[in-house]
């Protein structure tokens, strides 16, 4: 037994370094000005405007796909104020509706907000790419849970937006989605 103490006491240390490291690397570590100046540069009062198809799926904790869905939204801009209406429809059934209120400010700072949001969202569009960072209650059908969330949306050359988020609870990812989003004909 004395010998599984240090053991035990080194893979602490490795994991806690892992998790440390984590804040450094990968999704967590991007942050908008590291997409200053790449092409195309997202304007999504253009990229967010119209009819909008968004195909995608959700991976659960443990990174295996709980579910798929396609959305149909339509979004409206009047200068720099825009709402983004998004029908869901998901593989197991469920449909679900959400309205984003957006704002869009000189210095590319995006504010959004929405029913099932816990305050403010907060975000910048920088470069190619949109960061979100918002709270969100799920439905009580879903656990009722408040979730931190992370959107990271990048525009690619044809114009379609590729969609990256992932959902936190007490700084652990419950889920992540990946999605695409396309402008389709009016």
């Amino acid at each position: 037994m004395p010998d599984l103490i240090p053991f035990a006491f080194g893979f602490v240390l490795l994991a806690a370094a892992l998790f440390a490291l984590s804040r450094f690397m990968g999704f967590s570590a991007q942050r908008p000005q590291d997409y200053a100046g790449t092409d195309p540069a997202m304007d999504i009062r253009r990229h967010l405007e119209g009819p909008i198809l968004c195909e995608g799926v959700i991976y659960g904790p443990l990174g295996r796909v709980s579910s798929r869905f396609v959305a149909q939204m339509e979004g409206r801009w009047d200068g720099n104020r825009g709402v983004l209406d998004e029908h869901f429809r998901y593989s197991g059934g469920n449909e679900q509706h959400r309205q984003w209120r957006l704002t869009l400010g000189n210095d590319g700072g995006v504010r959004a907000e929405a029913d099932d949001l816990i305050g403010v969202g907060a975000g910048r569009q920088e470069g190619a790419a949109l960061q979100l960072k918002y709270r969100i209650k799920l439905p009580d059908s879903a656990g009722g849970w408040v979730l931190d969330v992370t959107d990271w949306m990048y525009l690619t050359d044809n114009g379609t937006v590729i969609n990256r988020s992932q959902f936190r609870k007490f700084g652990i990812k419950v889920a992540e989605l990946v999605a695409t989003m396309r402008r389709t004909p009016v």
